[in-house]
């Protein structure tokens, strides 16, 4: 298997309101950015965009490291929420209704294609894959502002 880094970031002006996703994805020498945005979202919904985003890109199953400053995304699955929320109709251990489940519906198809390894990094704190991916997404989520 191919082994591919990937780095996400997802803002959101005004939560919910304009906002934007951003990632980065490196194969050797090889690095390609992503980035995209929607006019009325909230951060989480670009957070779990940009993962999905990148993920969708890869042609074929790969080995992936996927780092993002994101702990809903990076808990939802390392902690197994939405694999659970799914075996329950995307409600939450408390029997409210999980937010995004397309979202999350999809994120879980990409990880059963591919070996997906997340790593929690904390934000704004100058990891330049971080860094690049927030630029973006600001970026962004201002074309919506």
């Amino acid at each position: 298997m191919k082994k591919v880094d990937i780095y996400t970031d997802g803002s959101c002006k005004c939560n919910p309101g304009p906002g934007g996703w951003g990632a980065v994805l490196v194969y050797g020498a090889v690095e390609k950015e992503i980035c995209g945005g929607a006019p009325d979202t909230t951060n989480n919904r670009m957070e779990l965009t940009a993962v999905i985003e990148a993920l969708s890109l890869l042609k074929e199953p790969c080995e992936v490291t996927l780092t993002s400053d994101s702990k809903y995304v990076v808990d939802g699955i390392t902690k197994g929420w939405a694999v659970g929320w799914k075996a329950r109709g995307w409600k939450k251990a408390d029997k409210s209704p999980a937010l995004n489940p397309e979202l999350w519906d999809k994120l879980l198809e990409l990880c059963e294609k591919h070996k997906v390894e997340f790593v929690w990094v904390k934000g704004h704190a100058g990891h330049p894959y971080n860094e690049r991916c927030d630029a973006m997404a600001q970026t962004e989520a201002e074309k919506y502002r």
